[in-house]
């Protein structure tokens, strides 16, 4: 017996037609005695309940099915708005015409003399016009319950090859399968172009225990707008887009649009790429909207646009990565992408899924690696979306205190639904696999990891220990970074988590949460407060530079100038400079980067703070490209190129990132001057950098303390002409003396500029 079956069904019966055919499979044929058939075969109430949607199976009664044992068909069909309905025997072409039995359009024909099944197609006439279609309850379910198994207990790391709307040939028939989960749902209709946004043409059919409904449509196509209209457990009718739909429409519609499911990527991605952590990884963060503008027409530019000029500028730039603002689907343009309706989907603002596919393969071309901002830790309560899917919690908890985000005024995920999980993971592994990405920074990681997390004494439920980690969240980040890594074992991961939060780059087999990376949080807050303080005060604030070499080698950190210091009132990256003239503050910004890239660490940069931009970032304006026409604008772009030229091909400087025996000081302690100076060491004396960094107003000279003896050269200086500097610090190239300096055998003797770094390595 089929699973699906009312316990009344006989097995499936296939028809193979002409041999030149495809192979035909018709439906379920339900068995009902003579008498219940001479009883109108389907009562009044089967009738409206599959009218009004509450029947859990109207395949059951819809389509084609035998009478009895021995003999008999009969065809049921539901057009609600059709005036006659004809049967068109296939490939015969001969006719029969339905008896209307319920005025809300119900069908029907009986072949009392016929045993074997044929094939057939209808025949609709409405005012003003007819169609000829595919009756899609004569059909299977494309996928079945034991299918989807693996999304029902949270380890299906591909459900979107079940769930959504997936084209397909089924049955010897083109069309598209719909499943949607929606297990508490009292009713779910498919509705969208292809029955003219009827709301109750096409009623789906219960999947059983997974809490899925499905229908395969024929009249479906790709291209063509659907949602869910679903009569919730509360009573409440909603229509929802599609949780796995690959492609929206904008708002106000927000309806999912058919795409098609081929992978270009699928297999392709990490084989035979060097390891992550040991290789230069220098990341330009953006926005798609905001980076740049038409000159035609003043938008932001399409993801080809993009594709045409943007692998140009990073490789112009030596960036190895670029990193997108989430762009996935989202109805409000202020949340920048960070309140996400679309998990599967890039959003629609700059084209379609294919131009975003040719954005990624023109990076990929120019040697770019591409990492998006993934949104797991809240989404939006939009009416369209996942809030109360089918008339209860789904997919966020029903207590406010765990499932409200009320700083954001967002919804938080359910972790401990296993459903949720799947469907959270089964994005990730799609970007992959879709669009081929290379890495993902998971976003607000603190906000999942704690359940006290922007609430107050009473606003939050301990976990079953009293305490206030999420251990639901916690396992779900375990298992998200070993299923994406075991698929792609060189895929990049990147925690946004700004607490003291042990082991997130640690692997879950050692008790860590798996990330990649982390964003050194502690280290970016001390440096951009120094670099606010007035220069006579820095002395006093000098332990902000130096403390986070304490905890640096603690996680694999990536050190991050972001988006979210350049918004909000807080001004841009070089007006935190707290300096009167924009050619000390620029000064300071050179001094500034040139930190942050010889600091251990990968990087991070927001756009626009490469050349300075002065205005706080605006999602709603382009960057002002014209400061380039200035040369200390371009001077710091220049700067920012020649740091990642160095950090790309320096034989050891990228791998010392995370390597603490890599890193001494020279001095830390020399605040009254405003100096600081380290050292990174290679595998080679030769390999090893010389970092001098002078924070204060005036040129400092004095001696260095020195590990190897022989000539060092400057190899950069923030102060150089070409940047826009002054050239104080005078000569590059320098001889050590044989004397301790800095409990260092051997001393160098230099001067630094003001505002300024100078990086030097030993060349004989």
């Amino acid at each position: 017996m089929h699973p699906l079956g009312s316990g009344k069904e006989h097995p499936v019966r296939y028809l193979l037609q002409d041999i030149n055919e495809y192979l035909f499979l018709h439906a379920l044929f339900f068995v009902h005695s003579r008498a219940d058939y001479i009883d109108m075969i389907i009562s009044q109430r089967e009738m409206e309940s599959v009218i009004h949607g509450t029947c859990h199976n109207p395949h059951q009664w819809l389509g084609m099915h035998s009478i009895s044992e021995k003999g008999g068909l009969v065809v049921r069909c539901w057009d609600p708005t059709a005036r006659e309905l004809e049967i068109i025997e296939q490939p015969s072409g001969k006719k029969f015409s339905m008896t209307r039995i319920h005025e809300d359009g119900f069908f029907e024909c009986e072949f009392k003399r016929r045993k074997k099944p044929f094939r057939y197609r209808l025949h609709s006439t409405y005012e003003g016009g007819s169609r000829e279609w595919t009756d899609p309850y004569t059909f299977l379910p494309y996928i079945t319950d034991q299918s989807l198994r693996a999304f029902n207990e949270g380890w299906d790391r591909k459900p979107y090859e079940k769930l959504g709307a997936i084209p397909v040939h089924h049955q010897g028939v083109d069309g598209v399968s719909f499943v949607v989960w929606a297990p508490s749902a009292q009713s779910v209709h498919l509705v969208g172009d292809f029955n003219h946004w009827n709301p109750r043409a096409h009623p789906m059919r219960s999947l059983g225990s997974s809490g899925c409904r499905e229908i395969f449509l024929p009249a479906a196509q790709i291209g063509d707008k659907y949602k869910y209209r679903i009569v919730g457990a509360d009573g409440v009718t909603r229509e929802k887009t599609d949780p796995f739909g690959w492609c929206f429409e904008p708002p106000m519609g927000n309806a999912s649009i058919v795409q098609s499911r081929e992978y270009p990527y699928r297999g392709n991605r990490g084989v035979g790429e060097p390891t992550p952590r040991t290789e230069p990884i220098s990341i330009y963060e953006m926005h798609l909207g905001s980076w740049k503008y038409s000159d035609q027409d003043n938008r932001p530019l399409s993801y080809l646009e993009l594709a045409d000029s943007l692998p140009a500028y990073l490789n112009e730039l030596g960036f190895t990565h670029v990193e997108f603002l989430p762009p996935s689907e989202y109805p409000f343009g202020a949340s920048w992408g960070y309140q996400v309706t679309g998990y599967y989907a890039p959003t629609y603002r700059y084209g379609t899924p294919a131009e975003f596919t040719r954005l990624i393969d023109s990076l990929h071309q120019n040697n770019i690696g591409v990492i998006i901002d993934w949104v797991p830790g809240h989404f939006p309560a939009d009416e369209f979306s996942l809030a109360r899917f089918d008339g209860t919690c789904l997919f966020e908890h029903e207590d406010p205190k765990q499932g409200l985000h009320a700083e954001w005024g967002t919804l938080c995920y359910n972790y401990g639904r296993p459903e949720v999980r799947s469907f959270l993971i089964g994005s990730a592994i799609a970007w992959i696999e879709r669009f081929g990405v290379d890495g993902y920074r998971v976003d607000a990681v603190a906000s999942m990891l704690y359940l006290d997390y922007a609430r107050k004494e009473g606003e939050w439920i301990p976990n079953r220990y009293g305490g206030n980690e999420n251990l639901e969240a916690i396992d779900f980040i375990k298992q998200f970074n070993h299923a994406v890594h075991e698929e792609y074992p060189h895929l990049i991961t990147i925690a946004e988590e700004s607490t003291s939060f042990p082991q997130i780059t640690n692997p879950p087999s050692t008790g860590g949460l798996g990330f990649d990376f982390k964003w050194n949080m502690g280290w970016m807050h001390d440096v951009l407060d120094y670099f606010s303080t007035e220069p006579d005060h820095r002395k006093h604030a000098h332990n902000q530079l130096t403390f986070g070499a304490m905890y640096q080698f603690s996680e694999n950190f990536v050190q991050a100038f972001s988006h979210d210091e350049v918004v909000h009132g807080k001004g841009s990256l070089v007006n935190k400079m707290n300096l009167a003239y924009e050619e000390d503050r620029i000064a300071n910004l050179r001094a500034l980067l040139s930190l942050q890239w010889a600091w251990p660490g990968k990087k991070t940069l927001f756009m626009g703070c490469e050349f300075a931009q002065w205005a706080e970032w605006n999602f709603e304006a382009p960057l002002d490209w014209a400061l380039l026409d200035f040369p200390l604008h371009s001077g710091l772009q220049r700067l920012v190129a020649d740091l990642n030229r160095l950090y790309n091909n320096h034989p050891t400087w990228a791998r010392g990132d995370h390597d603490g025996s890599k890193f001494h000081w020279i001095d830390c302690n020399d605040s009254e001057r405003q100096t600081l100076s380290f050292l990174k060491f290679g595998s080679f004396p030769s390999d090893t950098l010389l970092v001098a960094c002078n924070f204060s107003g005036e040129v400092r000279h004095r001696d260095w303390g020195c590990p190897h003896a022989g000539k060092w050269k400057v190899i950069l200086d923030s102060d150089a002409p070409i940047y826009g500097g002054w050239g104080g610090a005078g000569a590059d190239s320098f001889d050590t003396f044989d004397a301790r300096r800095d409990d260092q055998p051997f001393g160098l003797a230099f001067a630094v500029g003001r505002w300024s770094v100078r990086i030097l390595q030993l060349i004989e």
